[in-house]
């Protein structure tokens, strides 16, 4: 299966806690005024990458504290990331989302990706509440959500990195 992708940071210290393989998807459909990574909107831009390849990557290296999904806009191919993240079961899995957990929640097709998610990283990032105290965060409206406990009881439960 392949997965479209902006690109890959194998050794990322910013997008979560520890030392990060970092994907970012390809293909957003927010399009968030001042955007980190306006780079990732476009669906067809980016380039497509076998999971396995991606998967292999990762396990072969043991300095990873985890793995991050990010974007672009990760749950814009959550069949993809699934069956990614299927294939690195003992990885620690951040994934952040322009969308609310809410709006995740509420659309079935997410809920496979919502189960295999450590951490989500919720919200659209609002340019007006940015700030580098927000940790791991682009502005502090984004949440940071204990996805598995969240996914368990159909709502979002909040904790700090």
């Amino acid at each position: 299966m392949e997965i479209r992708i902006a690109g890959i940071v194998k050794n990322s210290i910013v997008d979560g806690p520890g030392l990060r393989y970092t994907i970012f998807a390809q293909g957003c459909l927010l399009n968030c005024p001042d955007c980190h990574n306006p780079q990732t909107h476009d669906l067809n831009g980016g380039q497509l990458r076998d999971i396995t390849e991606i998967a292999e990557e990762i396990k072969s290296d043991p300095m990873l504290d985890g793995v991050t999904f990010s974007g672009g806009e990760p749950f814009g191919q959550p069949s993809a990331f699934v069956s990614l993240a299927d294939l690195i079961p003992d990885r620690h899995i951040i994934c952040y989302s322009g969308y609310t957990f809410e709006e995740l929640y509420a659309e079935p097709q997410n809920h496979e990706l919502l189960k295999r998610i450590d951490v989500l990283v919720d919200g659209r990032f609002v340019a007006a509440q940015r700030s580098m105290r927000a940790k791991f965060k682009g502005s502090v409206n984004q949440r940071v959500i204990n996805c598995k406990e969240s996914v368990k009881v159909g709502k979002a439960i909040e904790f700090d990195f």
